[in-house]
């Protein structure tokens, strides 16, 4: 198949890319670097020897990416290219709306102009919200509780309306939940700008020396240990969920809508995270105790057997695996991308 990978070098984008190319696709990634580095391709190829097409454009440059089109005769679209820091988002909500749906709104005009039959979107398990319904399940009610979420929510709002008024179009839109990780070979991976959103960015940084100290936040939850459960999936076996999805609409070209979760299906808290870290990397991570962050819960993990049912698929790189190459990652990469 040839598959458009937008976003394609950022963090999950490029884990995707390689999967697709070691199993012979064509991929060509369009990405505006505005989030990742161009050095990604040369890694990339590194890994598959092989070097996907690549354009240095906005999704939501309708000329630039009719272009793409024209150029290429492509079989499906897998969307990542948008902004994904949800405090960010309630900072700068208009550049969210407008990252997030109008990059979506271009493609999906394009695929219908040429005739292109299925987008696999990247959402998010932030559109269930504050929930205390878990594991989640896909039929779990939007609950999104800040712009970032409900701008995942909206494009699959969208998604929607399109299958359903062009029954040539399928859409399928993975929620993911927490990734963590890096390609064993260490040579891609998680590379936030600034301050470390996300938690396992955060601990790697730390066991470099590159930050201080970890906060974690809340420890009278009722769990195991006090701190937030979460389901915490390697990022190749997130990207190997993508190849599936690409199977299933290989296979099933008029499939309609779906919304299907990856996750393992097993919560993990922060502590366990953090030890987990600490004991396979030698590395001590300090942290602090701090309050609950607002809108936080106590647990939230997956039911990811609707992709086992329709995709085959589940995980297989368990918690260890998941520190062991964050960590091979963060130190063979101690200032990231950047050379």
């Amino acid at each position: 198949m040839n598959i458009l990978v937008t976003g394609g070098t950022g963090y999950i984008g490029s884990h995707t890319v390689v999967e697709l190319l070691n199993r012979g696709e064509q991929v060509v990634i369009v990405d505006n670097l505005s989030n990742s580095y161009d050095n990604v391709i040369d890694r990339i190829e590194s890994i598959c020897g092989r070097h996907p097409d690549f354009v240095k454009a906005d999704v939501r440059d309708f000329k630039k990416m009719e272009a793409v089109f024209a150029q290429y005769d492509f079989d499906a679209v897998i969307h990542f290219a948008g902004s994904k820091a949800v405090g960010e988002s309630v900072a700068k909500p208009l550049l969210y709306y407008r990252n997030n749906l109008e990059s979506t709104w271009v493609l999906v005009e394009l695929m219908k102009k040429y005739n292109v039959p299925s987008i696999i979107f990247s959402s998010s398990a932030t559109v269930y919200g504050e929930t205390d319904l878990v594991p989640i399940k896909e039929d779990t009610e939007y609950r999104c509780t800040n712009p970032y979420g409900r701008t995942k929510m909206i494009n699959e709002l969208f998604l929607q309306d399109i299958v359903a008024a062009h029954p040539g179009i399928s859409a399928i839109c993975l929620r993911y939940f927490n990734p963590i990780g890096a390609h064993a070979s260490g040579l891609i991976g998680e590379d936030p700008q600034g301050i470390p959103n996300n938690l396992m960015p955060y601990i790697t940084q730390v066991a470099i020396g590159k930050l201080k100290m970890l906060s974690v936040f809340g420890n009278d939850y009722p769990t195991h240990d006090g701190t937030g459960v979460r389901d915490y999936i390697h990022v190749v076996d997130l990207a190997k969920g993508h190849l599936a999805a690409v199977d299933y609409v290989r296979q099933n070209q008029a499939s309609g809508f779906l919304a299907v979760n990856l996750g393992t299906g097993r919560g993990y808290s922060v502590l366990d995270l953090v030890h987990t870290f600490s004991r396979v990397s030698g590395k001590d991570i300090p942290y602090q105790l701090t309050e609950r962050r607002p809108g936080d819960i106590a647990t939230c993990y997956a039911d990811p057997s609707k992709a086992k049912e329709l995709f085959c698929w589940e995980t297989k790189l368990d918690l260890q695996k998941m520190c062991e190459d964050s960590w091979r990652w963060q130190s063979k990469n101690p200032t990231g991308y950047k050379r």
